[in-house]
């Protein structure tokens, strides 16, 4: 049975969920991109986060594939001013998942049109627990990890970002705004792939398990 979502507005606190594209080299390149040299930044609704904790999580997968990206997600704890450190801002990170029905985003690159049917569907923000964020040299002092079915899917750093934390809160900020509440996925690193009907999934942060969930296509 696919879990409540707790993590509705009203309960959870979460106001605006950014994503950052192609913010490491290898995934941009696995897909076909050119390595942006700017920020890429899109939003998901807040009805797209749902707990990685253990439950089953239900996907469209008649609408092609879903593919899973494994990110670092910062929770912003207080409104951005001009010049703010991100050690200020954030007050928590955890993993999650930026799920992508990635035939559905192809067709709409193609027409040149927005991402969000393909970005935007319901349960496509699956997130851990909040953990202490560690601070920019915490972060990149630890690799994260998606194991699928038990084996390694996806491994990452910090340290890789093209974009580091602080350019992305500098970015984000001045241009759309930052508070309290707001989440930021932070980009992907190499090895997305589709998800097939049953899979186990765990992310690990500093080899310790920060959430699971096992996917159901329907």
């Amino acid at each position: 049975m696919t879990r409540a979502n707790p993590y509705e507005a009203a309960a959870s606190g979460i106001r605006n969920i950014y994503c950052i594209g192609r913010n490491y080299r290898l995934h941009a390149l696995e897909l076909g991109n050119e390595v942006p040299k700017a920020p890429i930044v899109f939003l998901k609704p807040v009805q797209t986060a749902v707990p990685m904790d253990g439950g089953v999580i239900e996907l469209p997968g008649s609408r092609g594939e879903v593919h899973f990206e494994t990110e670092i997600v910062l929770r912003i704890g207080r409104d951005y001013e001009p010049g703010a450190q991100a050690d200020d801002l954030i007050d928590a990170m955890t993993l999650g998942l930026d799920l992508t029905l990635r035939d559905v985003q192809s067709r709409l690159k193609e027409k040149g049109q927005p991402w969000l049917d393909a970005k935007g569907f319901l349960r496509s923000a699956p997130l851990g627990p909040w953990l202490p964020y560690p601070g920019r040299e915490g972060l990149q002092a630890h690799d994260f990890e998606l194991r699928r079915n038990g084996e390694r899917a996806q491994l990452g750093n910090a340290g890789d970002m093209l974009f580091p934390v602080d350019a992305l809160i500098e970015h984000i900020g001045r241009t759309y705004g930052l508070g309290a509440g707001d989440l930021i996925f932070t980009g992907t690193p190499a090895g997305v792939a589709a998800l097939a009907d049953g899979d186990e999934l765990t992310v690990l942060w500093a080899g310790q398990e920060a959430g699971s969930c096992r996917i159901r296509l329907v």
